[in-house]
């Protein structure tokens, strides 16, 4: 069995193998091999291993296995070295020349052998080119023997190098070792969107990677139920609405809207659908999902809608509403002792109100001590004691309510008013809330006044009556001047100026 390692170019779209030939080149090395070409060098991308004649003769064909030289050494590498930049160097000669010529081609690059007798110009076209004249030009600017080499966009591309859609390396320049032919009907088995622009690689061609998934989304799809077809269920039947191959899962909508997701391998087949595929001759597809799978599946909709179907079947007894969940039972309010009595004996409000629910007469009852509100300005303090006039007659039955300071000082200066037969008029202390005195006027409200149009009128009528009754009875009313309206304007209350000229004037 043949021997062989294969080496990596940098101009061969994939490995080519080689004879070690006794040299002991291992994965990683460059070594130096013999070509068609001449002599070049490349990388050892594996170790060296035997292959059977039909594995080499599929692969080389009807060429000749050709051997490695030698294994680089530190002068090999430093002459490739200098090579390379060489041809950095010819490209933009190469492109002037190709520009002069008016060729309807692309300069791709420019390599140089590494016996440096030999130039290789590669570039890219879309029909064949002839070129004669050019390698003439070239030959007379590189001073080399000039080899053209048409190469297609695949291969520009596995030369170039560049990124993909994914963000990664291109395929091609990274690990691919070939180019097989990829086609539409690929990235329509994968569910693909077709368009150009999401599937079209750098080089303006279907993606190589089209294929790496092609064989595994055929093979499930042939094994798993067509895309719409009706599945039974332990909640209904259910729709296929969506594959996802690389777990094995189908999606399905069931009758209420849920979609769930059930592994291909958890699916069974049916009676029915044995004996559909025995009549087609077709593989048998699965068309059922038992109860088991759907216990197995973590969702809180499927298992309330699972524990919906047995209590319906009579599986579950019936829950119905706690009603611990619907009344809440109210909590007693603690009633606060008074007097400083304790909390289980009653107050004298508790025996009032007892004595009120039994229906005693409350005139004999000591009116309770109402709670002193906070006003701003007493501090908070205890109350003020009641003046000399307001203390309790000695021997009356019933403490009189306390009353407000205001009301108490008005009642006093009222009674020394009458007591010295002259009208005095009481001092109005103006508190927070008090309207500034509209309460004690008998005023309306601010919202319910009248607007000020309506209180001029008011007061000039007023003014009238009063000069009306100041003027004797016997002045004649033809002495009296006339009014005079003035038109376009607006006096106060409506009324025009006094004291205007007569209307003969």
């Amino acid at each position: 069995m043949p021997t062989v390692i294969p080496v990596k170019f940098t101009y061969a779209a994939r490995d080519l193998w080689f004879s070690p030939a006794g040299t002991g080149a291992q994965e990683g090395d460059h070594v130096i091999c013999q070509t068609e070409r001449g002599r070049e060098i490349g990388l050892a991308t594996a170790d060296a291993r035997e292959v059977s004649d039909e594995e080499l003769a599929s692969t080389i064909g009807h060429a000749t296995l050709r051997d490695v030289v030698r294994i680089a050494t530190e002068d090999d590498l430093a002459r490739a070295e200098r090579l390379a930049q060489r041809g950095e160097d010819s490209m933009p000669a190469f492109r002037r020349h190709v520009k002069e010529s008016g060729l309807d081609m692309k300069p791709v690059g420019v390599e140089y052998l590494f016996d440096g007798e030999k130039a290789v110009c590669y570039f890219a076209a879309e029909e064949r080119v002839d070129f004669r004249q050019l390698v003439r030009d070239l030959s007379r600017e590189f001073h080399v023997r000039i080899d053209m080499r048409q190469i297609g966009v695949r291969e520009e591309a596995a030369i170039v190098g560049g990124y993909g859609h994914c963000g990664q390396e291109l395929c091609c320049r990274r690990f691919a070792t070939g180019f097989d032919p990829v086609s539409i009907r690929m990235a329509k088995e994968q569910d693909l969107p077709l368009n150009s622009t999401k599937i079209s690689g750098a080089c303006g061609r279907l993606m190589c990677c089209l294929r790496y998934e092609f064989e595994a989304y055929r093979d499930f799809k042939g094994r798993a139920p067509k895309r719409n077809a009706v599945i039974d269920t332990p909640l209904g039947k259910g729709k296929i609405v969506e594959y996802d191959t690389p777990k094995e899962q189908i999606v399905l909508r069931l009758e209420s809207g849920k979609q769930i997701r059930v592994a291909l391998a958890d699916m069974t087949a049916s009676e029915a659908a044995h004996k559909k595929s025995e009549e087609l001759g077709c593989p048998c597809r699965p068309d059922t999902v038992t109860r088991e799978v759907l216990d197995r599946l973590e969702s809180p909709d499927v298992q309330m809608a699972l524990a919906e179907l047995d209590r319906k079947m009579g599986v579950l007894p019936e829950q119905g509403p706690d009603a611990s969940d619907i009344f809440v039972e109210p909590k007693r309010k603690r009633r606060r002792p008074s007097n400083g009595a304790p909390a289980g004996e009653k107050g004298p409000q508790g025996e009032k109100n007892a004595r009120r629910e039994a229906g005693a007469p409350s005139g004999d009852e000591a009116p309770a001590r109402r709670r002193r509100k906070r006003r701003p300005g007493d501090g908070g303090g205890a109350a003020a004691p009641a003046p000399a006039h307001m203390a309790p007659e000695a021997g009356a039955g019933s403490a009189p309510a306390r009353r407000r300071r205001h009301h108490q000082a008005a009642e006093g200066a009222a009674e020394a008013g009458s007591a010295t037969g002259g009208q005095q008029p009481v001092k109005r202390t103006r508190r927070p809330g008090d309207k500034g005195g509209q309460a004690e006027k008998g005023a309306q409200p601010r919202g319910m006044q009248p607007s000020r149009k309506k209180r001029a009128q008011q007061q000039g009528k007023a003014g009238e009556q009063g000069q009306q009754a100041a003027r004797p009875q016997g002045a004649d009313d033809a002495s009296k001047p006339r009014r005079r309206r003035r038109r376009g304007g607006r006096g106060r209350g409506g009324a025009g100026a006094e004291g205007g000229a007569p209307a003969g004037e």
